[in-house]
């Protein structure tokens, strides 16, 4: 059984060799599968390598830093350890559905299943040598621990940039015409786009309205690189065979049976693969849970049971982190305040009113970046060359400084460090039953949205960052979304 409330693109797209095949060109799928089964293998072995170097570099940090009590190990020992943790490591990746062809919105499971599986990994290793009697300083295994994730998160950015580029070169490719231009579709071009292991390259977006023309679509990523134009044509097999496409995905969940049975047959007279993203017919605001039962996908709907270890963890971690970033920080809050003083007149500081969990108001607390005289309540800037943004708080919007004080209301227990933006009144009270999911969470003063290119577009036109967020939220998942934020969102509007 799948995990509750999972993402539905990305399911998808692990799946997609499970999807109806009309008929498949079985010497092209031969070629495919043996292609992604050793990119796996290759992806096990290095992954493997990273953790033995890992470990061995934690030996040798311990001794140059002379840590603990110094002891010498011989090199049989320590390697028979770092194997051990290597082996372990991948099983565990490996149960995790690592090696799964698809990857997630914004990778940010990846780096989360990496952070869950260095804990797991070393927390199964410690009573191992302690019970096989190779007893190993605790202070290799806590530098082992720091440079794991490290070197998995460098080593697997490597392989996905290797990966691109012989998809790139078209090996080992399936060319795929998306039929549906709307959000299934969008999610689908985006899903395929990040997940070159799938070797599934979309090349055509096909939608029946004509009114999409031209429409260009962009990856949900932290750059907008990759886009498609749609086209407004009829998909048939002259369409297919004009594109070159062996592979036909229906993104239109709600396609009425006598179109979908159009789409098989056009499938079927050009020899290609078709996939399907299946109907749902619930509402969005509910939890939806699926099961394979011998071969047929049964969906579950239900409603979202609360966490009450992680809510708890979660908060603890929220006022640790918010009291020692203030104290931290302070030199260069003191700094900033002063700018904001000297470059404009009025406050420093800018308080708003914003809906948090439950709907409950609060007031946001930020750096100034405007004029006195603009307006309080009204959408946020969209370029850097807004008049009604300061000199100052040009760079403040940047670098997203202007966002510090918010770790009071952290403190305060209004906001959490990871989470939805919380949104104005007047936008929220035009919120559909999906956007209202929203609410379900604290707000937090970064997430999805804000580390995604889509950042400079109004947030409920992006809804899925947050529903993905909601459904899979954990606390490796916030940690994982904190680190991102240190690579990926020093920059902004």
């Amino acid at each position: 059984m799948s995990h509750t409330g999972a993402d539905p693109t990305h399911s998808f797209a692990e799946k997609f060799e499970d999807a109806v095949a009309v008929p498949p060109i079985e010497r092209s799928v031969s070629i495919s599968n043996r292609f992604h089964q050793i990119l796996t293998a290759c992806e096990a072995v290095a992954d493997a390598v990273t953790v033995f170097i890992a470990v061995i570099a934690g030996y040798g940090i311990y001794h140059f830093l002379h840590l603990g009590k110094g002891l010498h190990y011989s090199t049989h020992k320590i390697g028979l350890i770092a194997i051990g943790m290597a082996v372990i490591y991948v099983i565990l990746l490996d149960r995790d559905g690592a090696y799964r062809p698809g990857n997630s919105l914004l990778r940010i499971r990846e780096t989360e299943r990496t952070l869950r599986v260095s804990l797991q990994s070393f927390l199964l290793i410690l009573p191992l040598t302690y019970f096989t009697g190779h007893v190993f300083s605790r202070w290799v295994f806590i530098i082992a621990l720091f440079f794991v994730p490290v070197l998995q998160v460098a080593e697997k950015q490597v392989l996905f940039a290797f990966v691109r580029r012989l998809r790139a070169r078209g090996i080992g490719v399936h060319r795929v015409l998306i039929y549906g231009a709307g959000s299934s579709g969008q999610r689908v071009f985006s899903a395929l786009v990040r997940s070159p292991k799938l070797g599934l390259i979309p090349v055509a977006l096909v939608d029946d309205n004509p009114q999409l023309e031209g429409e260009e679509v962009f990856e949900s990523a932290y750059r907008r690189e990759h886009s498609i134009r749609v086209m407004s044509r009829r998909v048939s097999k002259e369409l297919l065979d004009e594109l070159e496409c062996d592979f036909l995905m229906v993104a239109i969940p709600s396609l009425p049976p006598k179109k979908f049975e159009e789409a098989v047959m056009v499938a079927r007279a050009a020899h290609a693969r078709l996939a399907f993203v299946p109907r749902q017919a619930v509402r969005p605001d509910y939890w939806t849970e699926y099961a394979d039962i011998d071969g047929i996908l049964l969906c579950m709907v239900g409603q979202p049971s609360r966490d009450w270890l992680y809510e708890y963890a979660k908060r603890l971690f929220d006022i640790l982190a918010a009291l020692t970033l203030t104290v931290v920080l302070a030199p260069l809050w003191l700094t900033l305040l002063t700018l904001v003083k000297i470059d404009s007149p009025g406050p420093i500081l800018f308080r708003q009113k914003r809906v948090g969990r439950k709907g409950v108001l609060f007031d946001i607390v930020k750096i100034r970046t405007m004029h006195v005289d603009a307006s309080r309540y009204d959408y946020s800037p969209k370029k850097s060359q807004d008049p009604r943004i300061t000199r100052i708080g040009r760079f403040l919007r940047r670098t997203s400084l202007d966002e510090l004080p918010q770790l009071i209301n952290v403190l305060r227990g209004e906001m959490s460090l990871v989470g939805p933006r919380p949104e104005m009144p007047f936008i929220v009270q035009q919120y559909t039953a999906q956007e209202r999911q929203r609410l379900q969470v604290a707000p937090g003063i970064t997430g999805l949205w804000q580390l995604s290119a889509d950042r400079a577009y109004l947030i409920h036109e992006n809804i899925h960052y947050d529903i993905y967020y909601i459904r899979n939220r954990s606390f490796f998942m916030d940690f994982a979304i904190l680190l991102h934020t240190v690579v990926f969102a020093m920059r902004g509007v």
